[in-house]
């Protein structure tokens, strides 16, 4: 055996991981027996970084520590591991970000799913809600309780209505949809049906009616 033998200090972190023998550790990490004589010579400095990143894996313990019980601790090998390791955090900042604009995006498209089923009722809601605040007899205002958490929901994505059903404002016909009539830029119209916005994007426009 060479000089540098780590076969005893190999063996302690086996033992503690349940493997039993160096064909077992090179099966359980995926690499070649021969990258285990490497280590247990001390041959440390001529392993790949990917090798010692899956032997790390393996049993457990991380790859500065096999470096410093596996080799001479040379200014080579702390260099080459400083790198590999800056790579490392590199590569895992790189996927953790991807990750989290694919949860952005999953979640956006999860919400204007949601939005064009509720369509009908939440460009509907409003209307009714105003009716039967003006005439608490109607069989609707019962329900308008109920529809509490659909409020918050929408709240709690963002969803802002435009104007309240029943105000009278300026007509914007980028944020405005007339139903009759025709209306210049400006012109006084009433709000019939609320639309709704989310940030700066604009969702369904407000339904208005010229005065």
């Amino acid at each position: 055996m060479p000089e540098h033998n780590y076969t005893h200090s190999l063996q302690g972190l086996m033992q503690r991981m349940g493997i039993s023998s160096f064909k077992a550790l090179a099966q359980t990490a995926g690499v070649s027996e021969r990258q285990i004589r490497r280590l247990r010579c001390g041959e440390i400095a001529r392993m790949r970084m990917d090798v010692l990143l899956k032997l790390s894996l393996a049993l457990q313990v991380p790859i500065t520590e096999l470096i410093v019980t596996f080799g001479e601790e040379s200014t080579a090998v702390r260099q080459e591991s400083g790198l590999a390791t800056a790579d490392l955090h590199r590569e895992y900042q790189r996927l953790a970000a991807q990750l989290e604009e694919q949860r952005q995006a999953l979640w956006q498209e999860f919400q204007q799913s949601s939005l064009q089923i509720l369509e009908s009722l939440i460009l509907q809601l409003p209307t009714a809600a105003a009716a039967a605040q003006n005439n608490p007899q109607l069989p609707a205002a019962r329900l308008l309780p109920l529809l509490q958490p659909l409020s918050q929901l929408l709240q709690q994505w963002g969803v802002e209505a435009i104007a309240p059903v029943g105000v009278e404002l300026p007509y914007d016909p980028q944020m405005h949809q007339l139903m009759e009539g025709t209306a210049q830029k400006g012109d006084r119209v009433k709000v019939r049906y609320t639309g709704y916005r989310q940030g700066d994007k604009l969702l369904y426009r407000a339904k208005v009616s010229p005065l």
